[in-house]
C-alpha cells in the first residue's frame, strides 16, 4: 500500500509537460504507414488493364458502345410542347452479355412527382416578393417530365420497361450478346419549361413585347446511358446539377417548326434548299469563304419583320450528325443569324451565331468571333476540331451540346454595354463552345467527375480568352483568385475528386480549383513546353473515347517524364492549401581567423589552436564573435583561398570565379498542407533582383521546414517568396524578410502573452 501511495504521489508531482513529452516520445517511436506527401498514388488509382493502360493510353482491348438515333420531332409553338418519336439502335461492342439497357429520362427532373426538390434543405424566408410568394406557396407544380406514349420492339410488340425517376430500364427478352445490336422505338411528348422563370438547362424564353418565344432545346429525347468496363452501367440519377455520360453514335433527325422559324442544330443540314430562301443560301455561300468578319444570313431587319407575322404553316429541317454523343437545337422566328469561316489547319469550319435583336449589338460584335477563336485556340492545344461547325445561341444560360451551345449576355435597351457585360458574354461563349472538346469529344463522365470537363475546359478557356484580346481580364483560374476558397471553412470544402452532386461551392470545386491547378502545372511546375505536349497527348489519345481521371493523371506523367503524384494527391484528393513562409534569415561573413567554435572542434581531435591548418570560417552577424571589420573582408584577400585558387585554376577559369562576400542562411517553413515549389526573389541593396525556384521535392524529407544557403557578393535588402502569387499561397504575411506585417501566429502569440 505504501509503495502504491508513493507511486501515486510521484505521478502527481510529475510536471504535466514532462508527462506529455514522455508520451509524445513513445508515440514517436511507434511504427507508421508511409505518410509522405510524395507517396505514389498506387492505392488511389485503379489497377491498369488492357483497356485503360498504366501509361494512361487506351489499351488494345479498349471498346465502347455505339448508339444510333433516327428521330422525328415536332415543336408545338402555340402550346410550348415537344412531340417526338425515335428509333434507337444499340450496338453492343463489349465482351459482355447485357440483360437490359438503361435509358436516361432527364426531363423527369421537372416532373410533378420529381424527388429533386425533396433533397434540398431550405428554411422559411421572412421576406418574399409577391411573385416569389406566389411561386413558392400558391402555384401548382409545373407539369413537366416525359409522357411516354409507347416503348415498342421493331415488330410493334410492346417492350418491357420500368421507369425509376430519371432512368428507364429496358428489359430484353434475351441477353444482348457481344457484337449484336438491338433496335427499338419510343414515342413521347412533354411540356417545355420556361427556363427564364422556372430554370433549367433548356427550354423557352417568352418575349411579351412581341409575344414570341425563343427555344433552346436539349435533353429532349430518351437517350442511352454509358456502359463500360470501369463502372458498368453509368446510371446515376439526374438530380439537376451534375451532367451526363453518353455514348457516341449517328443521328438522323427531322425537326418540324413553324415555317417562319430559323433553326440551328447539331449535324449537317441536309435540305438547305427547302428551308432557306435563295437569298439566305447565297449569303451562306459567301460566309463559307469569308474568314475575317461574320456575314449576316438573316439580318435584324428581317428578323424584326418575322416577329410580327406568325405563320400557321410548318416546315421540316433535316439533319445528319455523325459520331456525336448528344443532340440539341435552337429555333425562333426572332433569330438574327450570322456566320464566318474558320481555318483549322487548312480545313474550313463554320462559326455560327443565332440571336434575338435584344442581344444585338453585343452578339453581333463578339459571338461569332469568340466562337471562331475558341476553335482555333482549342485545336492548337488539343486536336483539330473535327466537326463542320460550331454554334453560339443567345440562350441566356450557359449550357453546351455537340456543335451548339446556349450563352448569356445582352446589352442595355439602348444597345450600349459595359466591359463587365462584354467580358462575361465572351468568357461564357468561349467556355461553352470549348465544351465541344471537353466532354463532347474527350468524353468523360460528367456526373461522376465534373472537373474532367468543367475544370479542363475552364483552363483552356483562359488561353483562348488571352488569344481573343490582348490584356483580357482573367479571373477564374488565376492562383491568387482561388485563395479565398482554399483557406475557407474546411467543413465546407470537398476534394476535387468528389462526385459533383456532393460538393460544396460547386463553381470553385469543379471549375476554378482544377483550372488553377492546371495553370500552376503549366506556368510554374512543368513549363509550357512539357505541359502542352502532355496535355495534347491526353486529348489526342482520348478523343471520341471515355477517359477516367487515372487516364489523365497517368498520361500527363507518361508524356512528360515528371512524377506528379504529389501534385494530384494534394490538389485533387485533399482540401489542403499552400502556405510557405520565411521562418528565419541569418547573415554570415567570411574570415580566415579561427572562431571559438572551430577552435573547440579542433581541440576535440587533439589539434591545438596554433596547429590549425589554413581555413575559412563563417561568422553570423548575431554571433558574439562578429566584429565590424568582418564587413570589409573579401574572399579574394584571404591567403589560404588565394593559394588554393593559384594552384588549382587556370587564368581563364579564375576570370569566371565568383567572389562571395555575404552568406545568407534562410530557413523556410510550410504551415500549409500542400507541398509546392519555393519561388524566391532577392532584392539587393543596389536595386537589382534575382530569382530562384526550388522544386516541390525539396520538402520530401522534412514537410515542416527546409534550409538553403545563398552566397552573394552583394548585400540582400529584401527576400520575397512567390512574388507573383503563382502558388495560391493563402497567407502572404510570412512571405517577406524583413517582415512587413505581422502574421496571424505572431499576433496570436502577442495576444496570449498579454492575456
Amino acid at each position: 500500500m505504501k509503495k502504491a501511495f508513493l507511486l501515486f504521489l510521484t505521478i502527481l508531482l510529475i510536471s504535466p509537460v514532462v508527462l506529455a513529452q514522455e508520451i509524445e516520445k513513445k508515440e514517436a517511436q511507434k511504427g507508421h504507414y508511409n505518410i509522405s506527401k510524395f507517396k505514389q498514388l498506387n492505392e488511389e488509382l485503379p489497377t491498369p488493364n488492357n483497356q485503360h493502360t498504366a501509361s494512361g493510353a487506351p489499351g488494345y482491348e479498349y471498346s465502347q458502345q455505339k448508339v444510333d438515333y433516327k428521330m422525328d420531332i415536332v415543336l408545338d409553338d402555340e402550346n410550348q410542347r415537344i412531340y417526338g418519336e425515335e428509333i434507337i439502335t444499340y450496338h453492343n461492342n463489349s465482351q459482355d452479355y447485357l440483360e437490359y439497357l438503361w435509358i436516361q429520362l432527364d426531363q423527369n427532373v421537372r416532373a410533378a412527382d420529381s424527388k429533386s426538390p425533396e433533397i434540398q434543405s431550405r428554411g422559411l424566408n421572412t421576406l418574399y416578393t409577391p411573385s416569389q410568394f406566389s411561386k413558392t406557396f400558391m402555384e401548382d407544380k409545373f407539369d413537366g417530365g416525359f409522357k411516354i406514349d409507347f416503348v415498342k420492339n421493331m415488330d410493334n410488340s410492346d417492350a418491357s420497361y420500368l421507369i425509376n425517376q430519371t432512368m428507364m430500364r429496358l428489359n430484353l427478352e434475351k441477353p444482348l450478346a457481344p457484337g449484336q445490336t438491338h433496335t427499338f422505338k419510343i414515342k413521347w411528348w412533354y411540356n417545355i419549361n420556361n427556363h427564364v422563370t422556372q430554370g433549367g438547362r433548356s427550354g423557352f424564353e417568352h418575349f411579351p413585347k412581341d409575344n414570341n418565344n425563343s427555344y433552346v432545346i436539349a435533353q429532349f429525347f430518351p437517350r442511352l446511358c454509358v456502359y463500360n468496363n470501369v463502372e458498368g452501367w453509368q446510371n446515376d440519377q439526374f438530380w439537376g446539377r451534375s451532367e451526363f455520360a453518353l455514348e457516341f453514335g449517328d443521328y438522323d433527325v427531322s425537326i418540324t417548326t413553324p415555317a417562319d422559324h430559323i433553326l440551328g442544330a447539331t449535324g449537317v443540314l441536309m435540305n438547305e434548299s427547302e428551308v432557306l430562301t435563295k437569298t439566305q443560301q447565297n449569303r451562306l455561300a459567301k460566309a463559307r469563304t469569308t474568314f475575317d468578319n461574320p456575314v449576316l444570313i438573316v439580318t435584324q431587319e428581317e428578323a424584326t419583320k418575322a416577329e410580327k407575322q406568325k405563320s400557321k404553316k410548318t416546315k421540316t429541317w433535316r439533319f445528319f450528325a455523325e459520331n456525336v454523343r448528344d443532340y440539341a437545337f435552337a429555333t425562333s422566328r426572332k433569330f438574327i443569324w450570322d456566320a464566318m469561316a474558320v481555318d483549322i489547319n487548312g480545313r474550313t469550319v463554320m462559326a455560327y451565331s443565332y440571336y434575338s435583336k435584344e442581344a444585338n449589338p453585343l452578339y453581333g460584335d463578339h459571338s461569332t468571333r469568340a466562337t471562331a477563336q475558341t476553335l482555333i485556340t482549342y485545336s492548337r492545344h488539343t486536336f483539330d476540331y473535327p466537326y463542320h461547325k460550331a454554334i453560339s445561341v443567345d440562350g441566356q444560360m450557359g449550357m453546351e451540346y455537340p456543335q451548339i451551345c446556349f450563352n448569356p449576355g445582352r446589352p442595355n435597351p439602348d444597345g450600349t454595354y459595359n466591359d463587365r457585360t462584354k467580358y462575361r458574354m465572351i468568357g461564357v461563349t468561349i467556355h461553352e463552345v470549348g465544351h465541344n472538346f471537353f466532354p463532347m469529344i474527350v468524353n468523360s463522365d460528367e456526373r461522376q467527375w465534373t472537373w474532367m470537363d468543367e475544370g479542363l475546359n475552364s483552363f483552356v478557356q483562359m488561353l483562348a480568352m488571352m488569344d481573343y484580346e490582348e490584356g483580357y481580364p482573367l479571373n477564374r483560374g488565376l492562383p491568387k483568385n482561388i485563395v479565398g476558397y482554399m483557406k475557407g471553412d474546411q467543413s465546407k470544402l470537398a476534394p476535387i475528386m468528389s462526385k459533383g452532386d456532393d460538393v460544396y461551392q460547386f463553381g470553385n470545386n469543379a471549375y476554378a480549383k482544377p483550372a488553377t491547378a492546371l495553370w500552376i502545372l503549366r506556368h510554374t511546375i512543368m513549363g509550357p513546353e512539357l505541359f502542352d505536349h502532355a496535355f495534347k497527348t491526353y486529348a489526342t489519345r482520348w478523343k471520341f473515347k471515355h477517359p477516367t481521371p487515372a487516364d489523365f493523371f497517368r498520361t500527363m506523367e507518361d508524356a512528360s517524364a515528371m512524377d506528379l503524384d504529389w501534385f494530384w494527391r494534394g490538389w485533387f484528393y485533399t482540401t489542403g492549401n499552400t502556405d510557405i513562409g520565411i521562418k528565419e534569415v541569418k547573415k554570415y561573413h567570411i574570415t580566415d581567423k579561427p572562431t571559438e567554435q572551430a577552435i573547440k572542434r579542433y581541440e576535440r581531435f587533439g589539434i591545438s589552436k596554433n596547429d590549425i591548418p589554413p581555413s575559412l570560417y563563417l561568422v553570423s552577424e548575431d554571433s558574439d564573435e562578429f566584429t565590424e571589420d568582418l564587413k570589409n573582408n573579401t574572399a579574394k584577400d584571404f591567403s589560404s583561398l588565394s593559394t588554393y585558387i593559384d594552384e588549382n585554376f587556370s587564368s581563364e577559369e579564375k576570370a569566371t570565379l565568383k567572389s562571395p562576400k555575404y552568406f545568407y542562411e534562410v530557413k523556410f517553413e510550410k504551415p500549409g498542407d500542400l507541398v509546392m515549389p519555393i519561388i524566391v526573389e532577392f532584392e539587393y541593396e543596389d536595386g537589382t533582383k534575382e530569382r530562384k525556384q526550388y522544386p516541390a521535392q525539396i520538402w520530401r524529407k522534412n514537410d515542416a521546414e527546409v534550409t538553403k544557403i545563398f552566397p552573394t557578393s552583394k548585400a540582400i535588402k529584401k527576400i520575397t517568396i512567390d512574388p507573383d502569387e503563382e502558388t495560391a499561397d493563402v497567407d502572404l504575411s510570412n512571405n517577406n524578410w524583413p517582415k512587413t506585417t505581422e502574421n496571424k501566429f505572431d499576433k496570436f502569440k502577442k495576444k496570449q502573452i498579454k492575456s
